[in-house]
């Protein structure tokens, strides 16, 4: 069976409140777990203590039996001390669309058609 520790929903709408579950994998996302290991609030403030409660021993306990964290449960980790941090690589993230990207080409050939038309 492939165990997954992952969040699952819960609150009502527009005030999302999250469990931290280890859960199988073939489960829906608010469906039946295994073992319930913290809480994760969004809407508290990121200083906050309480945002994210987690029982990192029980954590560690299921990752040394083969469960596997999400991404967003591994960030929790790492910002506990409990997960070494791993080097992200996302080089698309800061390049514009497609259409800003047209935006722009469309924005650089008005200001170069109106600089030919100056210094004539």
């Amino acid at each position: 069976m492939a165990v997954k520790i992952r969040l699952s929903r819960g609150g009502s709408k527009k005030r999302p409140h999250y469990s931290i579950v280890a859960a199988d994998a073939r489960m829906p996302r608010d469906g039946r777990f295994l073992e319930k290991l913290g809480t994760y609030n969004p809407l508290l403030p990121k200083g906050d203590e309480r945002r994210v409660i987690m029982d990192v021993d029980r954590i560690k306990v299921w990752i040394e039996h083969g469960a596997v964290p999400t991404e967003r449960i591994q960030r929790f980790l790492e910002s506990a001390g409990a997960a070494e941090k791993k080097e992200r690589n996302n080089p698309n993230k800061g390049t514009p669309g497609k259409a800003a990207q047209e935006r722009a080409a469309a924005k650089a050939e008005k200001a170069a058609a109106a600089e030919e038309t100056t210094s004539e």
